[in-house]
């Protein structure tokens, strides 16, 4: 065929139907399925990230749109400063925030309450292609976390990249029961944030 010529066109008949998409997440899942089956793959999926300066609201309304509870905070695409998730959005650290700054809730910004990349827990990509499901659920009841990253190490000239995030709200989703997460303090704000 000619690189320029037009492709040939036909009418369709009634009762043509619409191809619809299939919600890969929304398979169903067993705690013996492999782990790559819960994971959103940011390769396939494009990754939710919100500016460190975003306030609290402006941050709320970014997941409500997008529908989803964790946002990647970056400044400097594509390297990652941290997250923040829903649960970080409202609460007691907030409020005391708030009282300590003589602020408004209006004034506290996503820097104020996301967990920094130091902080945060992450599945090497190798690791997590032999595991199971069960073997993620279990990795998330030990650390006390609704978010873990997967890491993909560098290659080359290439710094290590997260590759995929797995969220423990898509996996009760795709499990179709809830899996209960008892808060982890890794550091010290962490135990105060729970003491309060």
């Amino acid at each position: 065929m000619d690189p320029n010529s037009p492709l040939p066109t036909l009418r369709l008949p009634r009762g043509t139907a619409l191809a619809q998409s299939r919600d890969w997440q929304a398979e169903p899942v067993t705690l013996a399925s492999p782990a790559l089956d819960v994971m959103t793959d940011l390769t396939r999926v494009k990754a939710a990230t919100v500016s460190p300066s975003t306030t609290l609201r402006q941050a709320e309304q970014i997941m409500i749109y997008q529908g989803v509870r964790m946002l990647f905070v970056v400044s400097d695409m594509p390297a990652i400063e941290g997250i923040v998730a829903a649960t970080d959005l409202r609460g007691d650290l907030q409020m005391r925030l708030v009282q300590q700054r003589n602020a408004r809730y209006d004034d506290l910004s996503v820097r104020d309450v996301m967990a920094a990349l130091s902080m945060l827990d992450a599945i090497d990509m190798a690791d997590l292609k032999s595991a199971t499901v069960g073997n993620v659920v279990a990795t998330l009841r030990r650390h006390g976390r609704d978010h873990l990253l997967v890491a993909e190490g560098s290659t080359g000239h290439l710094p290590p990249r997260v590759r995929g995030v797995i969220s423990r709200t898509q996996i009760e989703r795709q499990l179709g029961s809830p899996i209960p997460v008892t808060e982890v303090a890794n550091t010290f704000p962490d135990v105060v944030k729970m003491l309060s």
